[in-house]
């Protein structure tokens, strides 16, 4: 058996959308990339858009994603993605319209001519076959008396003048010109061109622990996703949450950060009370050592430039025992 090959990748750097200056909201509207990051790369994020068949619910949701500031962080970090003013972008766009406009107007116009066509096309599959299955049924082999040979007559004009009028209709309707269908694409992007700078120089501003404690769990293949409603930071997975539950409930907090004994005890308590762990990391700083190291070990220059690319992260797990 051959193995499924994944998601098509995405033309790198894709942009990721900031919709609001002050509240920093980041949102992605392809689904290949989003699909694509899921599968290869653990980020989750949350979709916002309503399901156009089913408006008013918010139990199953769709495009747009919106993406964590942790995630933004980490996927412009990598070189994946670069942030793009939604504003800016599109109204640059709407003032002076690219030169392949016109011509994705048509292509557009092409397909839901298509579209139409084969729509009007199964519809008068559809209207035959349904012919063909009512005049089967009115065809009995048994006819006793001329009195009933006399009502399957008039019943056979009958349906021939019922159902002459539709044959005449739909020849008469490929006469005139199909309306095309009309279908809104999720991104704009063509025909809108994305700006050649890509320096991304908007970013989310980010709790220094927080991050790096999401940037330590991200990089051991864990899933990571917001955990308001659960009171933490992260509901930490072990793979993707459409397989699994979460195991941990993760906190961030500075290394030297004094923490109330009553919120280790409410922690531990409420992440064993839904079966999970209550899990608190930092970056560890550095004791103080009066032993000074060789600053010419090479394995001492290897460790700083390892700390100052990815800090050491600790994270400890709390759980109840009385319950």
């Amino acid at each position: 058996m051959t193995a499924k090959e994944g998601p098509p990748a995405p033309d790198l750097p894709f942009p990721i959308f900031q919709i609001s200056q002050r509240a920093r909201r980041y949102l992605l509207y392809d689904i290949t990339t989003v699909t694509w990051l899921r599968r290869t790369h653990n980020i989750l994020g949350v979709f916002i858009g309503s399901l156009p068949q089913s408006p008013q619910q918010n139990l199953f949701l769709g495009l747009p994603l919106e993406l964590q500031p942790e995630e933004v962080e980490l996927l412009v970090e990598k070189g994946l993605a670069f942030i793009v003013n939604d504003l800016h972008t599109h109204r640059k766009a709407l003032y002076s319209p690219p030169a392949q406009l016109e011509e994705h107007k048509a292509n557009a116009y092409k397909e839901g001519l298509a579209a139409a066509r084969a729509v009007e096309k199964q519809k008068h599959l559809r209207t035959q076959e349904a012919l063909q299955r009512f005049s089967a049924r009115q065809k009995t082999p048994d006819a006793s008396s001329d009195i009933d040979k006399s009502k399957d007559n008039d019943a056979e004009e009958k349906e021939e003048s019922l159902f002459d009028a539709p044959k005449t209709r739909s020849s008469q309707s490929t006469s005139f010109d199909l309306i095309p269908y009309t279908s809104t694409p999720t991104t704009s992007y063509p025909p809108i061109l994305l700006p050649s700078d890509q320096s991304s120089s908007s970013l989310p501003e980010l709790n220094a622990a927080s991050y790096a404690l999401f940037k330590h769990l991200h990089s051991h293949g864990y899933f990571l996703s917001p955990g308001l409603r659960f009171g933490c930071q992260f509901l930490v997975y072990p793979g993707d949450p459409l397989r699994f539950h979460s195991h941990f409930l993760a906190m961030s907090a500075e290394w030297d950060e004094e923490i109330d004994l009553l919120d280790l005890v409410g922690g531990g308590r409420l992440g064993t009370g839904v079966k999970k762990g209550w899990l608190i990391g930092g970056v560890e700083k550095k004791a103080n050592s009066d032993v000074e190291p060789d600053p010419a070990s090479p394995y001492m220059a290897q460790r700083e430039d390892a700390e100052a690319i990815d800090p050491r992260v600790r994270t400890f797990c709390i759980e109840w025992g009385g319950m």
